[in-house]
């Protein structure tokens, strides 16, 4: 079981965060210059999770304006994915949207990428459409997601159930 603590993201993380980007998005990944300016934007909100020996495995970031959330990025370690920490990246999110009373997530995702839109879908993300060309590596598609009122008891419930079995899956520091 992988053992992960998630820290507020710091200066002192982006270029670690840089490594992982270009494992996650190749030569189209953000640049330095952008997570620096990131942890400076008032709107702006940024995790990091250290899995073992204090390895910086995952990082994620969103936005909030007004009653949304958007999520800019959220990547992981190839090595560690499929191991939760991304999973508990998005809790981190949400949790900081109850926090601030933000009461809708949206996010765009790869429609080629399976086991993120999946992810996002067991939290009660749908697509409600596409970004023709979005990515510039491929010109790929994105799906356009959002989460229903994160604070409506159907979303509720559903989160619950999904911590509940999240904390079985992996030891949160």
């Amino acid at each position: 079981m992988l053992s992960v603590k998630i820290k507020p993201m710091t200066k002192d993380d982006v270029q670690k965060v840089i490594e992982i980007e270009k494992s996650a998005y190749g030569e189209h990944h953000w640049s330095y210059d952008s997570f620096m300016s990131e942890l400076s934007n008032d709107l702006a909100k940024y995790f990091c999770a250290y899995g073992e020996n204090d390895e910086l495995i995952a990082y994620c970031g969103s936005w909030h304006i007004l009653e949304e959330a958007h999520i800019t990025t959220l990547a992981v370690l190839p090595e560690y994915r499929r191991n939760h920490a991304g999973e508990l990246l998005l809790k981190t999110i949400i949790d900081e949207c109850y926090k601030n009373m933000v009461k809708f997530i949206t996010l765009e995702v790869r429609v080629s990428n399976v086991a993120a839109i999946s992810l996002y879908e067991k939290y009660g993300f749908k697509s409600l459409g596409t970004r023709k060309g979005y990515y510039q590596d491929n010109n790929e598609d994105a799906l356009i997601m959002w989460t229903e009122n994160i604070f409506y008891q159907k979303f509720k419930n559903r989160y619950e159930k999904n911590i509940l079995e999240l904390t079985e899956k992996i030891n949160i520091l």
